[in-house]
């Protein structure tokens, strides 16, 4: 894997974040006395936090605002990258070896900067890193456009032949195929239907970052 710069995504590919995020609206639902149906979690993948307190407000008919049960899931969200989250395993040993190599890299994510900072710092692994940028900064999300990984590449000042993108999320990894980066999908059990895709569309498929540690990855 022949690289001068790298950008990653921090939930599912650098943080063990994904089962916080897959729990919250079962959480949220439980608090007020409600079974979720077995489906939730299927229907509330796509949506944004807030469509998501939305859409179990109404199909629910939780007894609460629409800003009280943000301001509940927000809570949780900011407690868990300020004092839970954890890094995948291998993921700063990898980090470290990409710094000796004098790669340069960035987080592309989706989360708020100050939560991505908060969790990055958590985890350890913050110094590693020139800088972030998020769906936020470029007003448009991974799905729709390739613009977060096209300007952290511009801040990287590099290009695509040079730049590996790391990825969990399928929809991440076809937008950015599309628009010509090499990527590298990295399995998360959350995203375990979508594996064989994934394998299929990437450059380069990663089990787990320790495995990197098993070849010569940096060839």
């Amino acid at each position: 894997m022949r690289l001068q710069s790298a950008i990653f995504d921090m939930d599912g590919t650098l943080l063990d974040s994904m089962p916080m995020w897959q729990g919250l609206g079962t959480g949220l639902l439980r608090h007020f006395g409600v079974e979720p149906a077995p489906d939730l979690l299927e229907r509330l993948k796509p949506m944004t936090l807030r469509q998501g307190v939305v859409y179990c407000r109404e199909t629910y008919h939780l007894d609460a605002s629409e800003e009280e049960l943000m301001a509940m899931l927000e809570r949780r969200v900011d407690d868990f990258y300020h004092s839970e989250v954890q890094a995948k395993p291998g993921v700063q040993k990898f980090l470290s070896l990409l710094k000796m190599e004098g790669v340069w890299i960035y987080v592309a994510t989706a989360t708020d900067r100050h939560l991505a900072q908060a969790a990055l710092r958590h985890a350890g692994i913050d110094g590693y890193f020139r800088g972030i940028v998020t769906s936020a900064d470029v007003a448009r999300g991974k799905e729709e456009s390739p613009e977060i990984y096209e300007r952290a590449m511009r801040r990287l000042q590099s290009n695509k032949k040079d730049t590996v993108i790391f990825e969990d999320a399928l929809h991440a990894v076809r937008t950015a195929k599309a628009a010509g980066f090499r990527v590298a999908a990295v399995y998360d059990p959350a995203a375990e239907d979508d594996q064989a895709e994934l394998r299929q569309l990437a450059d380069y498929y990663i089990r787990s970052f320790d495995e990197m540690f098993e070849a010569t990855a940096l060839e």
